[in-house]
């Protein structure tokens, strides 16, 4: 008999990658589920214990250190980013070999990129388009799909990809706009900008939690708010609300001055997508819809 959850058992969740989103979901999942979080650092172990999860040791990048994740967990949350250089994932092959043939795994739900769709010209994008990566780091990504969509057919697992745009939160590290334009960090002129999706670290954490409930089987969903702004727009937005000075405003030439070839990749690519899965399928309702929403309370502080 298969060690599957009853109502007299908490389900088993094992999140690869637990940063600030997977955090996020431990705190919302507590009580409801058992976490497991794989960790290749010691130095987590007591935060993410600390945190409501049980540490498991392994690393990504060393296959045999997974060998123990088979039969462990209802369900996976991917998280982990592919490896810096390289035309493929081998820590997501690696992963999905150590799960294989896992007897009581039901779903995985894998955090990608938006990045997979490439330069849509500023296009409504919705999750039929396909995949057209203009960069490394998005062709890593599209290999990881690929590689878990086969997983999900081949092992019998409701496979779901979020593909995710810019996360944004005041409480995130690395994740708050402010930052930016406090480093006055140029944007596109008017004419040059391109369109950009966000969503807020604690709509996608929510994402994550309906995914695991209600993705349905080898499915990608656009994980995005229903705001519709250029990047530019964007920063000059975050600092109205908190009385900071607008970023500079150059010309595609002249930002590919002073920018690195990282940042202008992010320039280089304009779409907005299209967020109907997000709610018909998953049944999310967004807390904060638009970036402006997410905002407020911050700036309702600031202001007082």
């Amino acid at each position: 008999m298969t060690d599957r959850p009853t109502r007299f058992k908490r389900p088993v969740l094992l999140i690869v990658g637990c940063g600030d989103i997977g955090l996020r979901v431990v705190r919302l999942l507590a009580g409801r589920w058992r976490v497991l979080a794989l960790t290749s650092s010691a130095a987590r172990v007591g935060e993410l214990r600390a945190a409501g999860a049980l540490p498991l040791r392994g690393d990504l990048d060393q296959p045999a250190s997974l060998a123990r994740l088979a039969g462990l967990a209802d369900a996976v949350l991917h998280l982990a980013p592919p490896p810096a250089t390289g035309a493929g994932d081998p820590r997501t092959r690696h992963l999905a070999a150590a799960l294989a043939r896992s007897p009581r795994l039901r779903r995985l739900v894998y955090g990608s990129t938006s990045g997979v769709y490439g330069d849509r010209a500023g296009a409504f994008t919705d999750e039929s388009a396909p995949p057209r990566p203009a960069t490394e780091r998005a062709r890593r990504r599209v290999d990881a799909e690929k590689r878990l969509r086969h997983f999900g057919r081949a092992q019998g697992v409701a496979v779901t990809l979020l593909r995710i745009p810019g996360i944004y939160a005041l409480d995130r590290a690395g994740g708050d706009p402010r930052e930016r334009v406090a480093r006055g960090t140029p944007v596109l002129a008017a004419g040059d900008d391109v369109h950009t999706s966000h969503i807020h670290a604690d709509d996608l954490a929510r994402t994550c939690v309906a995914a695991l409930h209600r993705g349905r089987p080898q499915r990608a969903v656009n994980v995005a708010d229903d705001s519709d702004l250029k990047m530019g727009d964007y920063f000059d937005l975050v600092a109205d609300r908190f009385a900071m000075a607008r970023p500079p405003r150059l010309m595609r030439d002249a930002a590919a001055a002073v920018l690195s070839p990282v940042q202008m990749s992010f320039l280089g690519e304009s779409r907005r997508l299209v967020n109907a899965r997000l709610k018909n399928e998953l049944r999310l309702l967004l807390r904060y819809r638009t970036v402006e929403e997410g905002l407020a309370p911050a700036a309702a502080r600031a202001r007082e």
